[in-house]
């Protein structure tokens, strides 16, 4: 899903890349957007669906929920969503095979590791499997998002059945591939063991990891610090 300003037609077609350069057989790649302004021909692009609501939130993360209606245009069965901003680092056949008949298979959150909350960076659903979410959040929009802090808890604690990946194959960069402190001011940030997808919410994104930028307020860059991380331009690009 792309809208709004905060990520580029450069994001989309990166990610087609990595999908493409890590799946096996045939590939149908859709965009869920307002703007598809120079996305690749191998993309294709539909409207991205609103939240026809008055929360201010409605534009944030929120909007994922729109993937939970009963129907998507031109859409059915079991899809794998990715967020813009991961880099994929190895196949990933297996997110297509693992449990194939559930309907949500999801990242656990691991700033959350025990608690049951999914990060939705990477999941696969079945279109129209569970439109309560989206009922619900339409009906109820400002309660649901007064109790939870996000769309991606919303869903975990909301849904009525949820799988989740296996732990390796999807980690954090800021968790799992930063080096702790004090190691992370002479040693570059990492790829895990068996790691397929890394993902990046938040900051930094991807191009700033690769240069060694964390975003951050004056008094907290002391442990907010990377290394410019050479491996991200090895597999975050567009083969075009």
């Amino acid at each position: 899903m792309k809208w709004g300003q905060k990520f580029t037609a450069d994001y989309v077609n990166i990610l087609y890349s990595m999908v493409r350069r890590n799946l096996s057989g045939p590939l149908r790649f859709v965009c869920l957007t307002d703007d598809p302004t120079n996305i690749r021909p191998e993309v294709e692009c539909h409207p991205c669906p609103e939240l026809p609501i008055q929360n201010a939130n409605k534009n944030l993360g929120w909007r994922k929920l729109t993937l939970w209606k009963d129907k998507l245009d031109g859409m059915e069965g079991h899809w794998l969503f990715l967020d813009l901003d991961v880099v994929i680092v190895d196949s990933i056949d297996d997110f297509f095979s693992w449990k194939p008949k559930a309907d949500f298979v999801v990242m656990e959150n691991a700033t959350q590791a025990g608690q049951g909350i999914g990060n939705t960076s990477a999941f696969r659903f079945k279109v129209g499997s569970h439109p309560y979410l989206y009922d619900q959040i339409i009906e109820s929009s400002d309660e649901m998002m007064a109790r939870y802090p996000n769309s991606q808890t919303y869903v975990s604690r909301e849904i009525k059945d949820i799988d989740w990946w296996q732990d390796d194959w999807c980690r954090l960069f800021k968790v799992h591939c930063v080096p702790k402190m004090p190691s992370r001011w002479w040693k570059e940030p990492s790829i895990p063991p068996k790691s397929k997808i890394i993902a990046f919410p938040g900051v930094p994104n991807p191009p700033e990891a690769r240069d060694g930028k964390w975003p951050a307020k004056w008094y907290k860059r002391v442990y907010k610090y990377i290394k410019p991380t050479s491996w991200i331009d090895q597999y975050w690009k567009d083969d075009g």
